[in-house]
């Protein structure tokens, strides 16, 4: 015997009702924990982390170079036996006395300017009237204000006024100041501090720092500089003089 059930609007309603939410909770997928990720993620980093550690505590102790504009600690590293030129000394009142190695295969017009201006006396008792701490040390200027020179200029030994000079603008190396015409240097000259390579190509280098850096660095140091390095007339380090030591 079939037995007919009946169900009255209410009812087929509420069942409606009923077998629509059981069946939205079958077709939900469950959530992923997200604690779980973020316990993940971390334990991934604590790993990295030691293993860099690791490495950098194991790499064996360097000498830290202090970067920047240039290495003011450095001395030249150059085998000067194989410079040929005179040896000069610069004589700098109250500091000290500040040897040079001068180049003359490297930039001989230059060389025999300068070494016949010592020669004449043209130097002593002028100053370093332009100092940039980090940078380098200008002196030769009979003005004191860096306009000034001697009654002749000579040409520009460096590549981009078509001359071949290899040396290049590190520490301790000397060279002519000049004005904008490559063309113009005269009496001008700058001990260069640190490092500074962006010169190469547009300066005449001459020669080498061989002893007296730190006569150079206490100069740095004991200046205050003003705009572009001027320094005041009563300030500036006076040249007691230059000599040749010997002319090869």
């Amino acid at each position: 015997m079939r037995t007919n059930i009946t169900i009255n609007h209410q009812e087929r309603n509420d069942m409606s009702n009923k077998l629509s939410k059981k069946n939205n909770k079958k077709k939900q997928p469950k959530k992923k924990s997200g604690m779980g990720l973020v316990w993940l993620t971390v334990i991934g980093v604590i790993v990295i982390v030691g293993i860099l550690a690791f490495v950098i505590l194991n790499q064996p102790n360097e000498e830290q170079d202090t970067g920047g504009t240039g290495d003011a600690g450095a001395e030249t590293e150059l085998d000067l036996s194989k410079v040929t030129g005179p040896s000069v000394t610069i004589s700098v009142k109250d500091y000290g006395d500040i040897k040079v190695k001068l180049d003359e295969e490297a930039a001989p017009i230059t060389v025999e300017n300068f070494v016949g201006l010592v020669k004449d006396g043209f130097y002593d008792g002028l100053t370093f009237h332009r100092i940039m701490d980090g940078f380098m040390i200008q002196g030769g200027d009979p003005l004191g204000n860096g306009t000034g020179g001697s009654d002749e200029t000579i040409k520009g030994e460096f590549s981009s006024n078509g001359v071949d000079n290899p040396i290049s603008h590190k520490r301790g190396v000397i060279s002519m100041a000049r004005s904008n015409d490559p063309d113009s240097a005269s009496s001008q000259f700058f001990i260069v501090q640190a490092d500074s390579t962006f010169l190469d190509g547009d300066y005449a280098g001459f020669g080498y720092v061989t002893e007296g850096m730190d006569i150079v660095d206490k100069i740095c140091e004991d200046i205050e500089e003003g705009e572009n390095g001027a320094v005041p007339p009563e300030d500036q380090p006076i040249i007691e003089s230059i000599t040749v030591d010997d002319d090869k």
